[in-house]
């Protein structure tokens, strides 16, 4: 099983490698509502610690969803553009986001653990 940590914005990273898996958390798609659209970037695409790296908009709202590592775009989840709803049922799992190679692994160190982001949830209303 590999590490997965989580930022201050409900994203999640799963790392493998080099590679970061990067998603929304289940708290953060319990907060969107249903998923209607899932817009991802392109492959190749360098993204930034804590800027725009896709957006999702549910029936309530539209929002970012920031990487919470920096690096390139490997690999976007394409089943999401046919099955957006896939973000609700499976938001750590089938709806993921995007894949990254980190440029940067030294960031990780900056986000929450599982258990340091079950803490955080309980600060948030």
């Amino acid at each position: 099983m590999s590490e997965i940590r989580y930022s201050k914005d409900h994203e999640y990273v799963r790392v493998d490698g080099d590679v970061a898996t990067i998603g929304i958390s289940d708290y953060a798609q319990s907060q969107l509502g249903d998923v209607v659209y899932v817009e991802l970037p392109e492959i190749g695409k360098a993204v930034a610690q804590g800027k725009e790296a896709a957006v999702v908009e549910s029936v309530k709202a539209a929002s970012e969803v920031y990487a919470p590592v920096s690096g390139e775009v490997v690999e976007v989840n394409g089943a999401l553009e046919g099955a957006p709803a896939s973000v609700n049922e499976d938001p750590e799992g089938q709806g993921w986001f995007l894949k990254v190679r980190m440029s940067n692994p030294a960031e990780l160190e900056g986000l929450m653990s599982a258990d340091a982001y079950a803490d955080f949830l309980k600060t948030v209303s």
